[in-house]
């Protein structure tokens, strides 16, 4: 990393040196050298504060342990799940045990039924016996008893095409997807951000598009009548295969349904299944060689949730001299159902309690305060369309439209100074996404200096998606998601059925716990709130 610090402004950009590489360096040291002094950002930075945030940070940290309760035994969250109750019962717990003020829950709804996994298995019966990795999708229903049937791809891209097989597929176990190509890896899965990306991530001079969870239908009118007819037609359960995983990772999520949502009282729905590459491939090339294929199958799940509402988690670290303006730091607290959520987003949660755990440990060796106060979130119901942090902001701060974009500004809005928010993946901080803030830039670029050697040094204009952060960010409240190391989180993680907690790097999530410990505390300290963009300027992206 060479780092250039005209008078009191610093620039960087990582090494090595291609020729586009130079001319982007050169670029970026003129830009430095003729920026006046004035306009940089001079942010109070304690030494003192920083010193005892990585002592409870780096030296006495608690996350991994965190981390284990929240996966090893309340894993995994689904939203609506008996499993995520008893988890939002231990970290409520938790945080009043650490002496967090005002620590409650607050609802938010009808989000509508929930599903637990009770037992499953799923067997290849003919030609020849093989046990079958895979996994149920969420709330498909039990099975009555263990169930057997022939195996039929259903090889049809038309209503007409369907039709042949009406009266043919009840009971039978249908696929819906060709062979999937499996290539070895010669390449590790997990990685590390390198410089290249990062000087990419740097010189990015606008921010893309503000990309939301769009989570809309298909929009494709046979995928609609593929699924009518399936209903119709009752097949014992519908087979697929996820675009990407091998060596038994199988990326799983929620059930289709012909109408409405899966999670909607009286909506039908069919048993699917979602099985692993290989033995999804294997089935698929005896079908081609014309060789029958039988499976049997249990599937045993209930229905929760029956008042169809669920929860955020919140909790306080009061402020002092301005005590009624807000620093908000939070994660995404539910998951998926084939792991026990760990990286997605038992990393996220498990870090910011830490975050709290730091601050509050910081206070009591320092006999310092917080100016503003800190405040705890830990959202539900995100893996499913941000629901429970676009609620929080509907109810406190903004009215939107279903999709969360601002309708009309709550005052209350411009007490909350910032939210700083963590969720992909167990890998340390490289840096902050700005969102488009251009005017937070400098003060962000101090607040990351003291930890250089932790390696978190990027700041990028760009936006980020696909997380709670944009709950905030629609409505103008300044809102961030840190650049992290991806480590395996596309390629083995990421809603898959091998998200557990020995996936979690230890050193990295104390790292970002640090790091975000620093932001919150200095957040707090500033005599200004953080800049911030307008709802102008925030709907054009």
């Amino acid at each position: 990393m060479l780092t250039f610090e005209p008078g009191q402004g610093r620039c960087e950009f990582p090494v090595p040196f291609g020729w586009q590489t130079l001319l982007t360096a050169f670029t970026v040291i003129f830009l430095c050298l003729s920026t006046p002094s004035k306009i940089l950002s001079q942010e109070e930075i304690s030494a003192e504060i920083n010193e005892l945030i990585r002592k409870h940070g780096l030296e006495n940290s608690e996350v991994m342990e965190i981390a284990s309760w929240l996966t090893d035994v309340y894993g995994p969250r689904l939203t609506g799940s008996t499993m995520l109750d008893k988890a939002t019962d231990w970290a409520v717990e938790t945080l009043k045990g650490w002496q967090l003020s005002n620590v409650h829950l607050e609802e938010w709804g009808p989000f509508g039924r929930g599903w637990q996994l009770d037992h499953f298995e799923l067997h290849c019966t003919a030609p020849s016996y093989f046990p079958v990795i895979a996994y149920p999708k969420a709330w498909s229903p039990s099975t009555d008893g263990e169930i057997s049937g022939e195996v039929i791809y259903l090889n049809a891209a038309s209503g007409a095409e369907l039709a042949k097989y009406k009266g043919k597929i009840q009971g039978k176990f249908i696929l819906l997807d060709t062979i999937r190509e499996v290539e070895e890896w010669f390449d590790a899965p997990a990685k590390r951000v390198d410089d290249k990306e990062l000087l990419r991530l740097a010189n990015l001079n606008d921010p893309t598009p503000r990309r939301g969870r769009g989570f809309r239908g298909s929009g494709a009118r046979f995928s609609d009548t593929l699924w009518t007819f399936l209903q119709e037609e009752a097949p014992a359960a519908v087979v697929d295969r996820s675009y990407k995983g091998d060596l038994g990772t199988v990326f799983v999520s929620g059930a289709r349904t012909a109408t409405g949502r899966p999670q909607d009282q009286d909506v039908k729905v069919i048993p699917q299944v979602t099985m692993s590459i290989e033995h999804y491939n294997r089935i698929f090339r005896l079908l081609q060689k014309e060789i029958p294929v039988t499976l049997s199958m249990q599937l045993n799940s209930h229905y929760t949730n029956p008042d169809g509402m669920e929860h955020n988690i919140i909790a306080e670290i009061p402020g002092t001299d301005l005590p009624d303006e807000v620093v908000m730091f939070g994660a995404h607290f539910d998951s998926w159902h084939s792991s026990t959520g760990a990286t997605d987003n038992g990393a996220g949660s498990a870090v910011m309690m830490e975050v709290a755990r730091i601050l509050l440990k910081t206070m009591e060796d320092s006999g310092i305060k917080p100016r503003r106060t800190l405040r705890l979130a830990l959202w539900t119901g995100e893996e499913q369309g941000l629901f429970g942090s676009r609620a929080y902001v509907r109810e406190h701060y903004a009215n939107t439209d279903p999709f969360g974009n601002a309708l009309e500004i709550m005052p209350s809005a411009e007490k909350v100074s910032g939210y700083y928010n963590l969720d992909n993946g167990t890998g340390k901080i490289r840096g902050v996404h700005l969102q488009g803030n251009t005017a937070v830039g400098p003060v962000f670029r101090d607040f990351l200096e003291p930890f250089q050697d932790l390696e978190a040094t990027t700041l990028s204009l760009g936006n980020t998606g696909g997380t709670d952060h944009l709950s905030f960010d629609a409505v103008g409240i300044p809102a961030f998601q840190f650049i992290q190391d991806p480590i395996a989180y596309g390629t083995r993680t990421h809603h898959s059925n091998m998200d557990n907690w020995d996936h979690l790097v230890e050193d990295d999530l104390k790292q970002a716990a640090t790091v975000i410990a620093s932001f919150v505390w200095h957040t707090s300290q500033r005599d200004e709130r953080l800049p911030r963009k307008s709802i102008d300027e925030n709907l054009k992206q």
